[in-house]
Protein backbone atom coordinates (compact mmCIF):
# COMPACT_ATOMS: atom_id res chain seq x y z
CA UNK A 1 0.00 0.00 0.00
CA UNK A 2 1.48 3.36 -1.08
CA UNK A 3 0.19 6.89 -1.51
CA UNK A 4 -0.26 6.21 -5.24
CA UNK A 5 -2.76 3.38 -4.76
CA UNK A 6 -5.74 5.74 -4.51
CA UNK A 7 -5.02 7.33 -7.90
CA UNK A 8 -7.51 5.29 -9.89
CA UNK A 9 -6.54 4.72 -13.52
CA UNK A 10 -3.65 7.22 -13.42
CA UNK A 11 -0.64 4.93 -13.82
CA UNK A 12 1.34 7.32 -16.05
CA UNK A 13 0.78 10.27 -13.71
CA UNK A 14 1.76 8.14 -10.70
CA UNK A 15 4.99 7.11 -12.43
CA UNK A 16 5.92 10.76 -13.16
CA UNK A 17 5.21 11.84 -9.60
CA UNK A 18 7.04 8.87 -8.12
CA UNK A 19 10.16 9.73 -10.14
CA UNK A 20 9.92 13.38 -9.08
CA UNK A 21 9.50 12.39 -5.42
CA UNK A 22 12.63 10.24 -5.63
CA UNK A 23 14.62 13.16 -7.04
CA UNK A 24 13.13 15.54 -4.46
CA UNK A 25 14.28 13.18 -1.72
CA UNK A 26 17.76 13.12 -3.23
CA UNK A 27 17.85 16.94 -3.30
CA UNK A 28 16.97 17.22 0.40
CA UNK A 29 19.41 14.47 1.35
CA UNK A 30 22.23 16.13 -0.60
CA UNK A 31 21.50 19.51 0.98
CA UNK A 32 21.57 17.99 4.48
CA UNK A 33 24.96 16.43 3.73
CA UNK A 34 26.23 19.70 2.17
CA UNK A 35 26.75 17.91 -1.11
CA UNK A 36 26.03 19.26 -4.62
CA UNK A 37 22.50 18.57 -5.88
CA UNK A 38 21.96 15.69 -8.31
CA UNK A 39 22.02 16.56 -11.98
CA UNK A 40 18.97 16.36 -14.29
CA UNK A 41 16.45 16.31 -11.45
CA UNK A 42 12.82 15.62 -12.36
CA UNK A 43 11.69 17.74 -9.42
CA UNK A 44 10.46 21.30 -9.94
CA UNK A 45 9.00 23.96 -7.67
CA UNK A 46 5.53 24.31 -9.26
CA UNK A 47 3.08 21.74 -10.64
CA UNK A 48 -0.29 22.10 -12.35
CA UNK A 49 -2.72 19.17 -12.13
CA UNK A 50 -5.64 19.27 -14.57
CA UNK A 51 -8.39 16.87 -15.51
CA UNK A 52 -12.17 16.51 -15.66
CA UNK A 53 -14.27 16.36 -12.48
CA UNK A 54 -13.78 13.08 -10.68
CA UNK A 55 -10.43 12.27 -12.31
CA UNK A 56 -8.67 12.78 -8.97
CA UNK A 57 -6.49 15.84 -9.55
CA UNK A 58 -6.70 16.93 -5.88
CA UNK A 59 -5.98 13.37 -4.75
CA UNK A 60 -2.93 13.24 -7.04
CA UNK A 61 -1.61 16.50 -5.62
CA UNK A 62 -2.25 15.34 -2.05
CA UNK A 63 -0.50 12.00 -2.72
CA UNK A 64 2.50 13.86 -4.17
CA UNK A 65 2.62 16.10 -1.10
CA UNK A 66 2.66 13.00 1.10
CA UNK A 67 5.48 11.43 -0.93
CA UNK A 68 7.52 14.64 -0.63
CA UNK A 69 7.08 14.60 3.16
CA UNK A 70 7.72 10.85 3.52
CA UNK A 71 10.12 9.94 6.35
CA UNK A 72 9.95 6.16 6.06
CA UNK A 73 13.24 4.39 6.93
CA UNK A 74 12.84 2.36 3.72
CA UNK A 75 13.20 5.58 1.74
CA UNK A 76 16.67 6.13 3.14
CA UNK A 77 17.60 2.61 2.03
CA UNK A 78 16.69 3.24 -1.58
CA UNK A 79 12.96 2.64 -1.37
CA UNK A 80 10.46 4.90 -3.09
CA UNK A 81 9.05 7.82 -1.04
CA UNK A 82 5.33 7.64 -0.34
CA UNK A 83 4.96 4.62 1.94
CA UNK A 84 1.54 5.82 3.12
CA UNK A 85 2.16 4.84 6.75
CA UNK A 86 4.88 7.05 8.20
CA UNK A 87 4.05 10.22 10.11
CA UNK A 88 4.94 12.43 7.14
CA UNK A 89 2.68 10.54 4.72
CA UNK A 90 -0.13 10.06 7.22
CA UNK A 91 -0.43 13.69 8.30
CA UNK A 92 -0.05 15.01 4.74
CA UNK A 93 -2.89 12.77 3.53
CA UNK A 94 -5.10 13.75 6.47
CA UNK A 95 -4.41 17.47 5.99
CA UNK A 96 -2.76 17.98 9.40
CA UNK A 97 0.90 18.25 8.37
CA UNK A 98 2.37 21.57 9.53
CA UNK A 99 4.19 22.07 6.24
CA UNK A 100 1.34 21.23 3.87
CA UNK A 101 -1.08 24.14 3.46
CA UNK A 102 -4.24 23.53 1.44
CA UNK A 103 -6.33 26.35 -0.02
CA UNK A 104 -9.81 25.70 -1.40
CA UNK A 105 -12.52 28.09 -2.54
CA UNK A 106 -15.25 28.56 0.04
CA UNK A 107 -17.27 30.74 -2.32
CA UNK A 108 -17.29 31.59 -5.99
CA UNK A 109 -13.70 32.90 -5.83
CA UNK A 110 -10.49 32.56 -3.84
CA UNK A 111 -10.02 36.09 -2.53
CA UNK A 112 -6.67 37.76 -2.10
CA UNK A 113 -7.26 38.05 1.65
CA UNK A 114 -7.55 34.25 1.75
CA UNK A 115 -4.14 33.93 0.06
CA UNK A 116 -2.05 36.54 1.91
CA UNK A 117 -1.01 34.36 4.85
CA UNK A 118 -0.45 31.39 2.55
CA UNK A 119 1.78 33.33 0.18
CA UNK A 120 3.71 34.68 3.16
CA UNK A 121 4.17 31.15 4.50
CA UNK A 122 5.46 29.96 1.12
CA UNK A 123 8.58 32.08 1.62
CA UNK A 124 9.46 30.38 4.93
CA UNK A 125 11.49 27.23 5.51
CA UNK A 126 9.68 24.00 6.48
CA UNK A 127 8.93 23.82 10.19
CA UNK A 128 9.61 20.11 10.60
CA UNK A 129 8.94 18.54 7.21
CA UNK A 130 11.18 18.09 4.20
CA UNK A 131 9.35 20.64 2.01
CA UNK A 132 7.05 23.63 2.42
CA UNK A 133 4.07 22.64 0.25
CA UNK A 134 1.21 24.89 -0.87
CA UNK A 135 -1.75 23.02 -2.39
CA UNK A 136 -4.35 25.18 -4.21
CA UNK A 137 -7.32 22.88 -4.85
CA UNK A 138 -9.36 25.32 -6.94
CA UNK A 139 -6.81 27.32 -8.92
CA UNK A 140 -9.48 28.17 -11.51
CA UNK A 141 -11.27 30.18 -8.81
CA UNK A 142 -8.36 32.52 -8.15
CA UNK A 143 -9.52 36.03 -8.99
CA UNK A 144 -7.22 38.60 -10.56
CA UNK A 145 -5.72 39.85 -7.31
CA UNK A 146 -5.22 36.46 -5.68
CA UNK A 147 -3.80 35.03 -8.91
CA UNK A 148 -1.26 37.85 -9.08
CA UNK A 149 -0.25 37.14 -5.48
CA UNK A 150 0.33 33.48 -6.38
CA UNK A 151 2.26 34.50 -9.52
CA UNK A 152 4.76 36.51 -7.51
CA UNK A 153 5.36 33.56 -5.20
CA UNK A 154 5.71 31.07 -8.06
CA UNK A 155 8.10 33.37 -9.97
CA UNK A 156 10.56 33.60 -7.07
CA UNK A 157 9.95 30.59 -4.79
CA UNK A 158 11.89 29.74 -1.67
CA UNK A 159 14.40 26.90 -2.17
CA UNK A 160 12.34 24.27 -0.33
CA UNK A 161 8.83 25.40 -1.36
CA UNK A 162 6.60 23.50 -3.80
CA UNK A 163 3.35 24.84 -5.29
CA UNK A 164 0.71 22.30 -6.35
CA UNK A 165 -2.15 23.87 -8.33
CA UNK A 166 -5.29 22.00 -9.39
CA UNK A 167 -7.79 23.08 -12.07
CA UNK A 168 -10.16 21.47 -14.59
CA UNK A 169 -8.07 22.54 -17.58
CA UNK A 170 -4.86 24.39 -18.34
CA UNK A 171 -6.89 27.25 -19.88
CA UNK A 172 -8.50 27.89 -16.47
CA UNK A 173 -5.20 29.12 -15.05
CA UNK A 174 -3.51 32.46 -15.68
CA UNK A 175 -1.03 32.00 -18.60
CA UNK A 176 1.81 33.56 -16.64
CA UNK A 177 1.26 31.04 -13.82
CA UNK A 178 0.84 27.92 -15.95
CA UNK A 179 3.95 28.75 -17.97
CA UNK A 180 5.97 28.38 -14.75
CA UNK A 181 4.44 25.03 -13.79
CA UNK A 182 5.05 21.47 -14.88
CA UNK A 183 1.73 20.28 -16.26
CA UNK A 184 0.15 16.88 -15.57
CA UNK A 185 -3.22 16.05 -17.14
CA UNK A 186 -5.35 13.32 -15.57
CA UNK A 187 -7.95 11.43 -17.56
CA UNK A 188 -11.32 10.10 -16.44
CA UNK A 189 -10.72 6.60 -15.03
CA UNK A 190 -12.57 3.69 -16.58
CA UNK A 191 -15.77 2.42 -15.02
CA UNK A 192 -14.04 -0.89 -14.35
CA UNK A 193 -11.14 0.77 -12.54
CA UNK A 194 -13.50 2.75 -10.28
CA UNK A 195 -15.60 -0.34 -9.51
CA UNK A 196 -12.46 -2.29 -8.64
CA UNK A 197 -11.37 0.50 -6.28
CA UNK A 198 -14.76 0.48 -4.50
CA UNK A 199 -14.55 -3.28 -3.97
CA UNK A 200 -10.90 -3.28 -2.91
CA UNK A 201 -10.80 -0.22 -0.66
CA UNK A 202 -14.36 0.29 0.55
CA UNK A 203 -15.58 -3.31 0.67
CA UNK A 204 -18.54 -2.66 -1.64
CA UNK A 205 -20.22 -5.67 -3.21
CA UNK A 206 -19.05 -6.05 -6.84
CA UNK A 207 -22.53 -5.60 -8.35
CA UNK A 208 -23.22 -2.44 -6.32
CA UNK A 209 -19.74 -1.11 -7.08
CA UNK A 210 -20.21 -1.64 -10.81
CA UNK A 211 -23.61 0.10 -10.72
CA UNK A 212 -22.23 3.14 -8.84
CA UNK A 213 -19.20 3.43 -11.14
CA UNK A 214 -21.39 3.14 -14.24
CA UNK A 215 -23.92 5.69 -12.97
CA UNK A 216 -21.23 8.29 -12.24
CA UNK A 217 -19.22 7.52 -15.40
CA UNK A 218 -15.88 7.20 -13.64
CA UNK A 219 -16.24 10.04 -11.11
CA UNK A 220 -14.37 8.52 -8.16
CA UNK A 221 -15.75 10.61 -5.27
CA UNK A 222 -19.34 10.53 -6.48
CA UNK A 223 -19.15 6.79 -7.10
CA UNK A 224 -17.97 6.20 -3.54
CA UNK A 225 -20.72 8.37 -2.11
CA UNK A 226 -23.37 6.72 -4.25
CA UNK A 227 -22.17 3.27 -3.20
CA UNK A 228 -21.96 4.05 0.53
CA UNK A 229 -24.69 6.65 1.21
CA UNK A 230 -28.36 5.59 0.94
CA UNK A 231 -29.45 9.26 0.99
CA UNK A 232 -27.32 9.95 -2.10
CA UNK A 233 -29.00 7.06 -3.91
CA UNK A 234 -32.43 8.40 -2.95
CA UNK A 235 -31.57 11.88 -4.26
CA UNK A 236 -30.33 10.44 -7.54
CA UNK A 237 -33.49 8.32 -7.95
CA UNK A 238 -35.58 11.43 -7.39
CA UNK A 239 -33.63 13.35 -10.04
CA UNK A 240 -33.96 10.52 -12.59
CA UNK A 241 -37.71 10.45 -12.01
CA UNK A 242 -38.04 14.15 -12.76
CA UNK A 243 -38.18 14.04 -16.62
CA UNK A 244 -41.40 12.01 -16.63
CA UNK A 245 -43.10 14.53 -14.33
CA UNK A 246 -42.60 17.62 -16.50
CA UNK A 247 -45.96 17.52 -18.27
CA UNK A 248 -47.34 20.95 -17.31
CA UNK A 249 -46.16 24.34 -16.04
CA UNK A 250 -47.10 23.69 -12.42
CA UNK A 251 -45.17 20.43 -12.38
CA UNK A 252 -42.12 22.17 -13.85
CA UNK A 253 -42.13 24.86 -11.17
CA UNK A 254 -42.66 22.29 -8.42
CA UNK A 255 -39.80 20.13 -9.69
CA UNK A 256 -37.49 23.15 -9.79
CA UNK A 257 -38.34 24.04 -6.20
CA UNK A 258 -37.71 20.45 -5.11
CA UNK A 259 -34.29 20.38 -6.77
CA UNK A 260 -33.23 23.64 -5.14
CA UNK A 261 -34.61 22.60 -1.74
CA UNK A 262 -32.82 19.24 -1.89
CA UNK A 263 -29.53 20.99 -2.66
CA UNK A 264 -30.07 23.42 0.22
CA UNK A 265 -30.84 20.57 2.63
CA UNK A 266 -27.72 18.70 1.53
CA UNK A 267 -25.62 21.82 2.11
CA UNK A 268 -27.24 22.36 5.51
CA UNK A 269 -26.42 18.83 6.65
CA UNK A 270 -22.79 19.20 5.62
CA UNK A 271 -22.58 22.62 7.28
CA UNK A 272 -24.00 21.37 10.58
CA UNK A 273 -21.30 18.73 10.71
CA UNK A 274 -18.46 21.18 10.04
CA UNK A 275 -19.49 24.60 11.36
CA UNK A 276 -19.98 23.71 15.02
CA UNK A 277 -16.69 21.81 15.17
CA UNK A 278 -14.78 24.67 13.54
CA UNK A 279 -16.34 27.21 15.91
CA UNK A 280 -15.44 25.19 19.02
CA UNK A 281 -11.88 24.62 17.81
CA UNK A 282 -11.42 28.34 17.12
CA UNK A 283 -12.86 29.32 20.52
CA UNK A 284 -10.47 26.92 22.23
CA UNK A 285 -7.54 28.33 20.23
CA UNK A 286 -8.55 31.87 21.22
CA UNK A 287 -8.72 30.89 24.90
CA UNK A 288 -12.46 31.22 25.42
CA UNK A 289 -13.61 31.12 29.02
CA UNK A 290 -15.97 28.49 30.38
CA UNK A 291 -19.38 29.01 28.85
CA UNK A 292 -17.90 30.13 25.53
CA UNK A 293 -17.16 33.76 26.41
CA UNK A 294 -14.39 35.07 24.15
CA UNK A 295 -11.47 37.26 25.24
CA UNK A 296 -11.63 40.92 24.29
CA UNK A 297 -10.62 41.76 20.75
CA UNK A 298 -11.37 38.35 19.29
CA UNK A 299 -14.97 38.87 18.15
CA UNK A 300 -13.73 39.88 14.70
CA UNK A 301 -11.99 36.54 14.27
CA UNK A 302 -15.22 34.67 14.97
CA UNK A 303 -17.07 36.97 12.57
CA UNK A 304 -14.53 36.11 9.84
CA UNK A 305 -15.15 32.41 10.46
CA UNK A 306 -18.92 32.88 10.23
CA UNK A 307 -18.54 34.79 6.95
CA UNK A 308 -16.35 32.02 5.53
CA UNK A 309 -18.87 29.37 6.59
CA UNK A 310 -21.69 31.29 4.97
CA UNK A 311 -19.78 31.47 1.66
CA UNK A 312 -18.99 27.78 1.91
CA UNK A 313 -22.65 26.87 2.44
CA UNK A 314 -23.56 28.80 -0.72
CA UNK A 315 -20.90 26.99 -2.72
CA UNK A 316 -21.88 23.60 -1.26
CA UNK A 317 -25.49 24.20 -2.31
CA UNK A 318 -24.36 25.07 -5.85
CA UNK A 319 -22.14 21.98 -5.96
CA UNK A 320 -24.97 19.74 -4.80
CA UNK A 321 -27.26 21.24 -7.41
CA UNK A 322 -24.59 20.73 -10.07
CA UNK A 323 -24.45 17.01 -9.22
CA UNK A 324 -28.20 16.77 -9.85
CA UNK A 325 -27.78 18.59 -13.17
CA UNK A 326 -24.99 16.19 -14.08
CA UNK A 327 -27.30 13.24 -13.38
CA UNK A 328 -29.97 14.82 -15.60
CA UNK A 329 -27.46 15.34 -18.39
CA UNK A 330 -26.40 11.69 -18.21
CA UNK A 331 -30.07 10.65 -18.29
CA UNK A 332 -30.81 12.57 -21.50
CA UNK A 333 -27.52 11.40 -23.01
CA UNK A 334 -28.77 7.83 -22.50
CA UNK A 335 -32.08 8.78 -24.14
CA UNK A 336 -30.17 10.15 -27.12
CA UNK A 337 -28.08 6.97 -27.36
CA UNK A 338 -31.25 4.86 -27.51
CA UNK A 339 -32.77 7.13 -30.13
CA UNK A 340 -29.70 6.90 -32.33
CA UNK A 341 -29.23 3.17 -31.83
CA UNK A 342 -25.80 3.76 -30.32
CA UNK A 343 -23.83 0.94 -28.76
CA UNK A 344 -22.49 3.25 -26.05
CA UNK A 345 -23.02 1.70 -22.63
CA UNK A 346 -26.06 3.11 -20.84
CA UNK A 347 -25.08 4.84 -17.60
CA UNK A 348 -28.54 4.72 -16.02
CA UNK A 349 -29.47 1.10 -16.59
CA UNK A 350 -31.61 1.18 -13.43
CA UNK A 351 -33.91 3.72 -15.14
CA UNK A 352 -34.20 1.85 -18.43
CA UNK A 353 -38.01 1.93 -18.57
CA UNK A 354 -38.07 5.73 -18.26
CA UNK A 355 -35.28 6.07 -20.82
CA UNK A 356 -37.11 3.97 -23.38
CA UNK A 357 -40.39 5.80 -22.77
CA UNK A 358 -38.80 9.19 -23.44
CA UNK A 359 -36.80 7.84 -26.38
CA UNK A 360 -40.01 6.64 -28.05
CA UNK A 361 -41.94 9.80 -27.26
CA UNK A 362 -39.46 12.39 -28.54
CA UNK A 363 -36.91 13.04 -31.26
CA UNK A 364 -33.10 13.22 -31.10
CA UNK A 365 -33.35 16.95 -31.88
CA UNK A 366 -35.57 17.60 -28.86
CA UNK A 367 -33.27 15.54 -26.64
CA UNK A 368 -30.30 17.63 -27.76
CA UNK A 369 -32.24 20.80 -26.93
CA UNK A 370 -32.94 19.44 -23.48
CA UNK A 371 -29.26 18.69 -22.90
CA UNK A 372 -28.44 22.24 -24.03
CA UNK A 373 -31.03 23.61 -21.57
CA UNK A 374 -29.28 21.82 -18.70
CA UNK A 375 -25.94 23.24 -19.87
CA UNK A 376 -27.45 26.73 -19.98
CA UNK A 377 -28.67 26.29 -16.41
CA UNK A 378 -25.18 25.33 -15.24
CA UNK A 379 -23.72 28.37 -16.98
CA UNK A 380 -26.32 30.61 -15.35
CA UNK A 381 -25.42 29.24 -11.92
CA UNK A 382 -21.74 29.95 -12.64
CA UNK A 383 -22.76 33.56 -13.31
CA UNK A 384 -24.47 33.65 -9.88
CA UNK A 385 -28.00 33.73 -11.25
CA UNK A 386 -30.48 32.94 -8.46
CA UNK A 387 -30.65 29.10 -8.31
CA UNK A 388 -34.44 28.85 -8.34
CA UNK A 389 -34.76 31.19 -11.33
CA UNK A 390 -32.13 29.25 -13.30
CA UNK A 391 -33.64 25.86 -12.49
CA UNK A 392 -37.19 26.99 -13.29
CA UNK A 393 -36.05 28.17 -16.72
CA UNK A 394 -34.42 24.78 -17.24
CA UNK A 395 -37.42 22.68 -16.21
CA UNK A 396 -39.70 24.74 -18.48
CA UNK A 397 -37.28 24.14 -21.36
CA UNK A 398 -37.19 20.40 -20.60
CA UNK A 399 -40.98 20.32 -20.89
CA UNK A 400 -41.05 22.41 -24.06
CA UNK A 401 -38.17 20.49 -25.71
Amino acid sequence: MTVWDDLVGQEKVSAVLDAAARDADALVTAAAAHEPPPEASKMTHAWLFTGPPGAGRNQAARAFAAALQCVSPDRALGGSPGCGFCDGCHTALLGTHADVTAVAAVGAEILVKDMRDTVRKSFTSPANGRWQIILVEDAERLNEKSANAVLKAVEEPAPRTVWLLCAPSIEDVLPTIRSRCRHLNLSTPSVGAVADMLVRRDGIEPEAAAAAARATQGHVDRARRLATDPAARERRASVLGLPLRLDEVGACLKAAQELVDAAAEDAKQLAEEMDAKEAEELKAALGAAQGGRLPRGTAGVMKDLEDMQKRRRTRTQRDSLDIALGDLTAFYRDVLALQLGSRVAIANADAEDALERLARGSTPESTLRRIEAIGACREALDRNVAPLLAVEAMTMALRAG
